[in-house]
């Protein structure tokens, strides 16, 4: 079995695959601070849960980008599953040719998402992440990451909107009723919603005339749901889209 964890700024993703089949995942809120005891205890018990014995997991690979927690869920994994954890980097091996200026640069979790995407549609693609950030990936026909658009996060710009003026609310995001909002509420979420979409849709446009391809556009994160249904540029939806990326990779480099 393999375990893959996906750590991003706001959430980890953690999953557990039996070959190709994803047996179970969790999402945990990331905390930088966290030693390796620390997350061998909450993985330990998840795995327990689940009736899964730590000796079974054979296998382990993280994409991550706090770059503390690196070393600890490495040092978990040798301690408490006597495994090596492969870390997503420079390094690993893809099988993407990376086409932009400073490949260190490039999150591990965006390369990651973009493995998975092109592995799934064979053809020019982009991975749209709704996570701490909203960020696009770009792949072109022939399997080759072109670079990508990074923009502000969903609750990000909600948490900056309501610390930085004196009257409006900190709400739920949900679906806006109309688009035209008949309280301040519903004025938030129609600005939220429709304007990702917006966003979303805007950007999607450009990349495709500039890729000079149509793109597969497929959306992952926590916070797609939210936004997807209101744009006309996601294909498809795949809430498991890095994990996957995290166990193609993984086997490329067995």
């Amino acid at each position: 079995m393999l375990l893959a964890i996906d750590v991003g700024n706001t959430q980890t993703h953690l999953g557990v695959f039996d070959d190709s089949e994803l047996v179970e995942h969790w999402r945990l809120a990331t905390e930088p601070s966290t030693s390796a005891d620390e997350l061998a205890i909450t993985i330990l018990g998840l795995l327990s849960l689940c009736g899964i014995e730590p000796g079974r997991v054979d296998g382990a690979i993280a994409s991550t980008v706090v770059p503390q927690l690196g070393p600890e869920y490495g040092r978990m994994c040798e301690r408490h599953l006597d495994r090596e954890c492969l870390m997503v980097g420079p390094s690993v091996r893809t099988g993407m040719p990376i086409q932009v200026d400073n490949p260190h640069e490039l999150g591990a979790d965006r390369l990651v998402n973009a493995v998975a995407a092109y592995d799934r549609v064979g053809a020019a693609c982009v991975a749209v992440d709704f996570g701490t950030s909203t960020n696009f990936d770009v792949v072109s026909g022939a399997g080759e990451y072109q670079g990508g658009v990074i923009g502000p996060g969903v609750e990000i710009s909600m948490e900056a909107l309501t610390e930085r003026t004196a009257k409006l609310p900190r709400i739920e995001l949900s679906e806006p009723q109309r688009a035209i909002g008949k309280n301040t509420q519903e004025a938030i979420q129609a600005g939220v919603v429709h304007g990702f979409a917006g966003l979303v849709d805007g950007i999607a446009g450009r990349i495709a005339a500039e890729l000079g391809d149509a793109p597969r556009v497929i959306a992952t994160g926590g916070l797609a749901p939210a936004i997807v249904p209101f744009c006309e540029s996601i294909d498809e939806v795949d809430d498991l889209l890095t994990l996957t990326g995290l166990r193609l990779i993984y086997d490329r480099n067995r």
